[in-house]
């Protein structure tokens, strides 16, 4: 076969680089002389006259070099097919290799001449494909950036694509940014590619990273700024910070800066200056390469409002309106107030609300500037009020697991009723309160019908695990041990259906009811059980709570009953409480009514509880028979972290007055009985002991149990009076940054002097407040104070007034339902006296210190608490170091008082 080149078409770089002489310098087609019809091998071709160009026919199209790319997409890329004709000179060849080059697969691209038959030609695509992308790799930084670097760079990278030189570059501007956004301005980034010995045609990509030191703001500067001073500016620009600022975050972002800009004009419009505006701003770096921004503003003109006229109300007059509106002639000129007041007040005033709660779901206000003289801007109101919109239909969507009556009955949104906004706020909290559903993934949706003037409002609710598992292990001390808890609380079961088979999945659940099963226990020393149920809606119609429950605590010292040091320590107690959603004041108020039944036995046991003249209680066996009335006022949303909202409780706690029907002195034995006692611990001390002296009455043994008998005697049914008044109350700061203020106040009182005050029912401050579990839960309310132990406070055992006072700052790191997760930092201040003769609320014991909260659904509240108490004069005098002033206390199931 003969055997002539054809051609040599063949392009290196960018397929634009040679121009217009593109056709003619590259297509130099060498013929043999075409009037031959065989030629010797050895024969030498000709060059093309292109004054006179000719035609062939392509007789076969061959694409070698392409080992990762379909050749038959490639030739059906080029235009190039098998039968067609082509002239010399002309422009298939060019456009071909230009089709081919814009894949931008391949370092070099080649059309040749196989051979030619009389004016058939045969050709030849060759290509070297460009390497393509076995792995990457960072260098220059700590391996804890490489999983944030690796979600900016896959972005780009795809591991087996082609690597172009657009890649390369696209992946390093994203790490450039990703490290700019946190302050290094000057980071360099160099992209080299290294052979892959595993892989054929592969490489790896370097990426050799230099953050240089971070770029922080020296200062911020404004220029032209006359009444406002540049701190308070500096104030408002959140994300662009100077480095003097204590905790700040200095850096720049151009992003952020422009944000800040906005927010700087926005504060100098809710000050009137409705024209001010950024004229310039100028940034550099010094010798020290730190920033430096100057910003020049031009304040303008300050204004204020003028007349505030209404047009189109006929539902409420004008002074009612302007009532609501609360902004008179004279005040500074504010547009964010205005609109605020007008229709996005967080409180509901705003006279959109006014509206929405009375149905009127069309309504729009248009307030329009009518005059502007100097300084002053009269405002009219156009209002809008079309008519009013019913809800058709109310619609539960994503409770796969609560039961829809459950939902449905919290909503204040029912069909037929008149729209209202405000009705819908409260419905989304009553949701979010119930603790089934997921607070961020709430949504609300209200279609509106305009023909038939109805709405719908769809609820869209995620479920969340509300049950609570507590399986835990603590050392109790020397005295107590290992101290093993097993406990569960469904909060949303279905009593209704427990004995139905199908129900249990795993168990019956979905009516919102509560069940709690708890016993903990160390053996034979120490025993706790109890267990309550609570029926949220009795009887299905009202908002009317049921509870019911009970338990049971013991204590023992010793191992022998017969043995004189053997002390036993038992609380019994039953309740059942009456639970209500009140109208007046507001609906806000609920109302619970608790009956509790318990009986107190003290055998030879003491340390724990004592009168209020000093002696401790040791033995007797004691009715507390007790009503407790609770107010409560809340409007918290999310009791989990709650962001917004208030609560204030007062509990009222009532025994009957016993002591009006007694005679006085009633306790006080009689000569009889005191012999009787004489005689039963001789009898007692002769059984143990033959040969021991016997008791007379003025053995100490003696004294002290004639004490503990007529102590008995006086206290055989408690009486007293008990207050208590909690409150609490959250703010947003910035974002998801909360304050809580909190405080609690508690009094212990007595109908009877002579009698006293009850040595049950105390309060105990100091310590972590888990020390509930170990004193039986009940007998005395154990208040936690951060920083202290309770012999650090006046040795409170017997306090009968206290108050405690405490404001956290919280912040969010997870809102998950699955996985809640804050830190805080507290300050508090507290302390506890023996009578309310004594109580001075300015007398503190104060400490401050910082925490963690973790909340699983399945176990409730952990964390922990570090507090420094602040004022310990023991430790003062004794030159103790500061860590010894400080306290770790750790939170285990729920939050102590």
């Amino acid at each position: 076969m003969d055997f002539y080149p054809f051609a040599l078409i063949r392009r290196h770089g960018s397929p634009f680089a040679f121009g217009p002489l593109f056709g003619c310098l590259l297509l130099c087609f060498g013929f043999a002389h075409l009037g031959h019809t065989q030629t010797s091998v050895d024969s030498l071709p000709t060059v093309v006259d292109y004054s006179d160009p000719k035609e062939y026919e392509i007789g076969g199209i061959e694409v070698t070099g392409a080992e990762f790319t379909d050749v038959n997409a490639l030739k059906s890329i080029s235009g190039l097919r098998v039968g067609d004709k082509i002239r010399v000179p002309s422009d298939e060849i060019p456009n071909a290799l230009k089709s081919l080059w814009k894949l931008r697969l391949f370092d070099n691209v080649e059309i040749l001449q196989q051979k030619t038959i009389g004016d058939i030609v045969f050709l030849e695509i060759h290509v070297t494909e460009r390497p393509r992308l076995s792995r990457h790799t960072f260098r220059g930084v700590k391996k804890s950036y490489h999983d944030d670097l690796n979600d900016e760079v896959n972005r780009f990278l795809l591991k087996g694509a082609i690597v172009t030189q657009n890649v390369k570059t696209n992946a390093a501007v994203a790490i450039q940014e990703y490290f700019r956004e946190k302050g290094y301005l000057d980071t360099e980034v160099k992209v080299t590619e290294e052979k892959d010995e595993r892989a054929t045609n592969s490489v790896i990509l370097i990426f050799d990273i230099a953050r240089n030191d971070r770029v922080k703001i020296r200062d911020i500067t404004f220029l032209g700024n006359e009444t406002i001073p540049d701190k308070k500016l500096r104030g408002k620009m959140k994300g662009t910070r100077r480095k003097k600022r204590l905790l700040s975050n200095s850096r720049f972002l151009r992003e952020k800066y422009t944000e800040d800009q906005e927010a700087v004009i926005a504060f100098y419009n809710t000050q009137g200056y409705r024209d001010a505006r950024i004229i310039g701003d100028s940034i550099w770096r010094d010798e020290k390469g730190e920033l430096h921004i100057d910003v020049r503003i031009d304040e303008g003109n300050q204004y204020y409002f003028g007349n505030i006229s209404w047009k189109g109300n006929s539902i409420y007059d004008s002074t009612a309106l302007s009532n609501v509106l609360a902004i008179g002639r004279g005040d500074i000129y504010n547009q964010e107030l205005l609109d605020t007041r007008l229709q996005f007040s967080m409180d509901g005033r705003d006279v959109s609300s006014l509206y929405m709660d009375n149905g009127y779901l069309f309504f729009t206000v248009d307030p329009v500037e009518v005059a502007v003289a100097e300084d002053t801007i009269n405002i009219e109101m156009r209002i809008f009020e079309g008519p009013q919109a019913n809800i058709d239909r109310v619609i539960i969507r994503g409770n796969d697991r609560t039961h829809e009556h459950v939902a449905r009955r919290e909503l204040r949104t029912l069909p037929g009723a008149k729209f209202s906004r405000s009705d819908i706020i409260r419905s989304q909290r009553e949701l979010i309160n119930l603790g089934y559903f997921n607070p961020e993934a709430l949504g609300i949706n209200t279609p509106v019908n305009p023909q038939r003037g109805t709405v719908d409002i769809e609820y869209t609710v995620e479920e969340k695990p509300s049950d609570q598992l507590e399986l835990s292990a603590g050392w109790g001390g020397r005295g107590n041990g290992v101290i093993g808890t097993l406990g569960v609380s469904f909060n949303n079961f279905s009593i209704r259906n427990i004995f139905r088979k199908e129900a249990w999945k795993p168990l019956p659940q979905g009516d919102g009811q509560r069940l709690s099963l708890r016993a903990q226990t160390n053996g034979r020393f120490f025993q706790s059980y109890n267990a309550s149920f609570t029926e949220p809606w009795l009887g299905g119609k009202r908002p009317t709570s049921f509870s019911v429950g009970g338990s049971l605590t013991r204590f023992t010292n010793g191992f022998d009953k017969n043995s004189v040091n053997f002390g036993e320590f038992s609380i019994l107690n039953f309740f059942v409480g009456i639970g209500t959603r009140l109208k007046w004041p507001d609906d806000n108020f609920i109302s619970n009514t608790t009956v509790n039944i318990q009986n107190i036995t003290l055998n030879n046991y003491g340390t724990i509880f004592t009168t209020d003249d000093g002696v401790n209680v040791q033995r007797g066996e004691y009715k507390n028979f007790n009503l407790q009335q609770t107010f409560t006022r809340t409007t918290v949303v999310d009791p989990i972290f709650p962001k917004r909202g208030s609560r204030f409780a007062l509990t009222i706690q009532l025994t009957p007055p016993y002591s009006l029907f007694r005679q006085d002195n009633f306790w006080a034995l009689s000569e009889g009985d005191r012999q009787a006692v004489l005689n039963q611990e001789n009898d007692q001390l002769l059984l143990l002991n033959p040969n021991a002296e016997p008791y007379t009455f003025s053995s100490p043994f003696i004294q002290n149990r004639i004490q503990q008998e007529e102590i008995a005697r006086r206290f055989d049914f408690l009486e007293y009076h008990k207050w208590r008044f909690d409150a609490q109350w959250y703010a947003p700061i910035v974002g998801n940054l909360v304050l809580k203020a909190e405080a609690k106040i508690g009094l212990l009182g007595a109908y009877d002097n002579e009698i006293g005050v009850s040595p049950f029912e105390q309060f105990q401050l100091g310590g972590d407040g888990l020390a509930n579990q170990q004193v039986g839960l009940t007998g005395v309310d154990i208040i936690s104070m951060r920083g202290y132990e309770t012999n650090d406070i006046n040795n409170n055992q017997a306090a009968t007034v206290f108050n405690k006072y405490t404001l956290e700052l919280r912040y969010p790191l997870s809102l998950n339902p699955n996985a809640t997760i804050f830190v805080h930092t507290f300050l508090q201040g507290g302390n506890a006296w023996d009578g309310f003769r004594n109580f001075n609320p300015f007398d503190m014991r104060r400490s401050g210190g910082l925490g963690l909260r973790v909340f699983l659904p399945m176990f409730g509240t952990l964390g922990f608490d570090y507090g420094i108490g602040f004022d310990k004069p023991q430790l003062v005098n004794q030159g103790a170091r500061w860590s010894e002033f400080g306290q770790f206390n750790i939170v285990l199931g729920f939050e102590p008082e």
